[in-house]
């Protein structure tokens, strides 16, 4: 008798591991929506700080945020994380896509499965996405930076763009806006000479070596245009190292935080960007509209985002419809001391 009561109690024993895993998961809370953001890649200060903003915006409309980011900025590991969540049943799914076509099959997938798809800062296109959330409007930051290359360069001279991935929607449409203000403008332009486009993947290592060999295959070059937070910090070091200021300018888009130095110490005169933090607040109210059925993605649809207020969905240039969060913002000496403490 014994025995049987020593082997029942092995028995309770091995299985009670498993009793507590299973009401483990049978805690969560019935009924909260549970709403995913997937950025690029790791590691980049741009995308931690719009994640943050995205958890916020959920956990105070009562949901569970899943923030995911592959090492990688490329398409190929951002479709294995779409999987697993369509496989987690989320309830959406908001994406800074790393290619703007590549994507399209899975999400459509995730789609047809009853998630709801958003893509935020680089689009995926209109098949793939109920709606976009734009940082701003991409003609205005266009050709803002070319206007600012201009100046630095006093009109005339070689200037350069870094940008991040050859595949970023976000990137490629910014830079498109850059060569119209140039092609438009052509007396204004005519000493200005965009000598090369060169991709940094948004990793720090390649940009910086991107940087490295944009200023020696073009010694008389007076700008770099670097629309990528990874691309203008690492332009601001090689600068700053190789002892350039003065002679070589970067402007763009920069997290202040990262970008004070560089200021500060004239590498970089002035740069633009806008509150990453925002960006992913305000996807975090659009993805919880379009669960709950208040927006479709529809053009004049509108809807409200917190504390920033009330938003309406516009039509997009590239066919698909956008909720634009604001205009860029400008940092220079005059202010980045106010800013370089908050993101």
């Amino acid at each position: 008798m014994r025995r049987v009561v020593v082997s029942l109690l092995i028995v309770v024993l091995a299985i009670a591991p498993v009793a507590v895993l299973f009401a483990s998961g049978a805690s969560e809370e019935p009924g909260v929506q549970r709403h995913a953001f997937v950025f690029k890649n790791t590691g980049n200060p741009y995308g931690e700080k719009q994640m943050e903003g995205f958890q916020e915006g959920i956990e105070e409309q009562g949901g569970e945020a899943i923030l995911r980011a592959p090492d990688q900025p490329t398409a190929e590991a951002q479709i294995q994380i779409i999987e697993q969540l369509i496989a987690q049943q989320v309830a959406s799914i908001s994406i800074t896509g790393n290619d703007y076509d590549a994507l399209e099959p899975v999400l459509t997938r995730a789609m047809d499965s009853g998630i709801s798809v958003l893509s935020a800062d680089s689009a995926v296109n209109p098949n793939s996405r109920l709606t976009h959330i734009n940082q701003a409007d991409s003609e205005m930051i266009g050709r803002t930076l070319i206007q600012a290359a201009y100046d630095m360069a006093d009109g005339a001279g070689d200037i350069a763009i870094l940008s991040a991935t050859s595949q970023a929607s976000n990137q490629n449409l910014w830079i498109e806006w850059m060569q119209t203000e140039l092609d438009e403008n052509p007396d204004k332009y005519a000493d200005l000479n965009l000598v090369r486009i060169a991709y940094g993947d948004d990793l720090r290592d390649k940009s910086v070596s991107e940087t490295e060999a944009l200023l020696q295959s073009f010694p008389d070059l007076e700008v770099i245009i670097a629309p990528t937070t990874v691309g203008i910090a690492a332009a601001g070091r090689v600068i700053t190292d190789r002892g350039l200021i003065g002679d070589v300018y970067v402007t763009g888009l920069g997290l202040p935080s990262e970008m004070a130095e560089y200021i500060e110490n004239g590498a970089c005169p002035y740069m633009f960007l806008w509150n990453p933090i925002d960006v992913g607040y305000l996807t975090a109210y659009a993805a919880v509209a379009a669960v709950n059925g208040d927006i479709t993605g529809a053009a004049g649809e509108t809807f409200s985002a917190g504390r920033l207020g009330d938003f309406e969905i516009v039509e997009a240039s590239d066919g698909g419809t956008e909720v634009l969060l604001g205009a860029p913002f400008r940092f220079d000496p005059s202010n980045i001391d106010e800013w370089k403490d908050v993101y």
